[in-house]
């Protein structure tokens, strides 16, 4: 069973980054443990961000910081021995939190959300998943009257690089979202991005995409990954026959270096794990849109399995036990204003996100390894980005021109200790 290439995870970037090489005439097989879709694609708000052209920094307030140390924040938790291994890259990260750091940074990361939407609308258009378009735009929500003006300010700023909003007032939030309770201060809602009624589904749909176009889906353990005598790739199947290929893509998401490092790199990964639970929606209450709680940092969605109450992050490695404080912290809050109803399932759903202290993912080849490419480290993006992410990434390997700038994104940015090469100042 010899390929052009094999594709090992088949999240939102993975199953892309596959799509994307067979468009280009390249024989792909895609594999990982599970079905597509059921890790940590499955799990987020399910929000297209088109308005996201900045990634998430580091709060570097005095205040955030002091009121973090309690652990009882909703927005941000952590798990202590995780983060006294984390404080290079956590210090990293502050560093490019603010000032010409995060300027430069913002920029870059701009010209990968700039081509969201419609690389996954051609995607959607081919594989037939427009029904699983919930509605246009989401809503940022406050309670508090300066965070609501931050926002608007932020909103402004953004709205010179193109990105469509509208201000609402606590009175036109209560017309609007009529299934609230409470009083706001007001909103933005944010008008370019797409809501996804089941992200994991998406997944799915261009999966079957792939499969409808020649391409051949595995279940197998991607950690069996070595090379061949002829200097290829092979990677042994659940159903017994091994894969075999000339170059191999590895997006496994929060455990990528898991095999990378096996072969000489390393990153300085940051694991940021968040939880979602579904719930019965009330009667008579209903949501009309996603919201994102502003003053909390949770988000709830309607979605295909109820509304989808989805958390912010904990800073814990992937297979650390659950600590379910931080979703239940959050639903508290939540049911004083959201239409929740019964718990859907009986316990939360936990995934990972993969980020890096620069907050840009990462993708091109590995370096000095031959043959080996990776596409991980979208951080809180990875289902907005999956699409570009696999264009680019397969316009390098098939020696086009990839039309965005894809230097910013290199695995060489990494010396072989795993450290950023350089520090903008």
């Amino acid at each position: 069973m010899k390929y052009d290439t094999l594709v090992l995870g088949a999240g939102m970037v993975g199953v892309s980054c596959a799509l994307h090489l067979q468009s280009r005439g390249r024989s792909v097989a895609l594999l990982d443990r599970r079905a597509p879709g059921l890790e940590t694609s499955y799990g987020n708000a399910g929000i297209i961000q088109r308005e996201a052209i900045e990634p998430y920094p580091l709060p570097r307030g005095l205040g955030f910081l002091l009121s973090a140390l309690g652990n009882q924040r909703i927005d941000v938790r952590y798990h202590a021995g995780a983060v006294l291994r984390l404080i290079g890259p956590l210090w990293s990260y502050f560093l490019n939190s603010g000032g010409s750091r995060y300027r430069s940074v913002s920029r870059e990361y701009e010209t990968l959300i700039a081509h969201s939407l419609e690389t996954h609308a051609d995607l959607m258009q081919a594989a037939r998943a427009e029904s699983l378009v919930a509605g246009q735009g989401y809503l940022t929500l406050f309670r508090s009257a300066s965070e609501l003006r931050d926002c608007f300010r932020n909103a402004d700023q953004r709205a010179r690089a193109g990105v469509q909003h509208v201000k609402l007032s606590g009175d036109d939030v209560a017309r609007e979202e009529p299934g609230l309770e409470g009083r706001f201060a007001g909103a933005v809602r944010w008008t370019d991005p797409v809501a996804i009624r089941s992200p994991g589904d998406l997944v799915q749909a261009y999966a079957r995409l792939f499969n409808e176009r020649g391409g051949t889906v595995h279940l197998g353990d991607a950690m069996t990954l070595r090379r061949t005598d002829d200097g290829g790739w092979q990677v042994d199947t659940a159903q017994g026959p091994s894969l075999r290929a000339d170059r191999v893509v590895v997006a496994l998401g929060p455990w990528t270096l898991e095999l990378t490092r096996r072969f000489g790199y390393t990153v300085p990964l940051i694991p940021k794990r968040g939880y979602h639970r579904h719930y019965v929606p009330l009667p008579g209450r209903p949501l009309h849109s996603t919201v994102i709680d502003g003053d909390h940092g949770f988000v709830v969605a309607p979605m295909k399995d109820g509304l989808r109450l989805t958390t912010g992050a904990e800073l814990a490695w992937p297979q650390a036990p659950r600590t379910p404080g931080q979703v239940a912290a959050a639903e508290r809050v939540a049911r004083q204003a959201f239409p929740l109803g019964e718990p859907v399932e009986a316990e939360p759903w936990m995934g990972t996100r993969p980020c890096l202290p620069d907050m840009k993912p990462v993708f091109g080849p590995v370096p000095a390894v031959d043959r080996l490419w990776c596409a991980f480290g979208h951080g809180h993006q990875g289902f907005t980005l999956g699409p570009i992410t696999g264009e680019l990434l397969a316009a390098m390997m098939t020696g086009e021109a990839p039309r965005v700038a894809v230097e910013p994104f290199s695995p060489a940015r990494f010396n072989q200790t795993g450290a950023l090469k350089t520090q903008r100042i």
